[in-house]
């Protein structure tokens, strides 16, 4: 069992930079694929960034890529998610995600435990 706690969300304006936090309980967080989503008003959840369990290798979605930059640090049982050169379509509820293998998938039903979400807002 894995519980995820979010953090760092806020109110930012276009072009601002955001670092958000996902802090893990239990001594497995390093067996993990971690992954970022978000939820955004009247749409679907969407995925934005995962990590593999070394942390060597990161996907992104094609929105983000250049922009935002997924790490871990395993001994900290935390993974971040660093927003730069934000967008107001970036706004929406975040979300991390934690697999119970080592292999990213970019499909939210794929993902075994979920925190509780934190709202980034972006002002044009």
């Amino acid at each position: 069992q894995v519980q995820l706690v979010e953090s760092g969300g806020g109110l930012v304006q276009a072009g601002g930079s955001l670092r958000l936090s996902c802090a893990a309980s239990g001594r497995t967080f390093s067996r993990y694929a971690m992954g970022w989503f978000r939820q955004a008003p009247g749409k679907e959840c969407e995925f934005v960034a995962g990590i593999s369990v070394s942390g060597r290798n990161t996907y992104y979605a094609d929105a983000v890529n250049g922009r935002f930059t997924i790490s871990r640090d395993n001994a900290k049982n935390t993974v971040y998610l660093q927003m730069n050169s934000l967008k107001p379509e970036d706004t929406a509820v975040y979300y991390c995600a934690a697999r119970n293998t080592g292999v990213v998938v970019s499909t939210a039903k794929d993902y075994d435990y979920w925190g509780q979400g934190t709202q980034v807002t972006v002002s044009s």
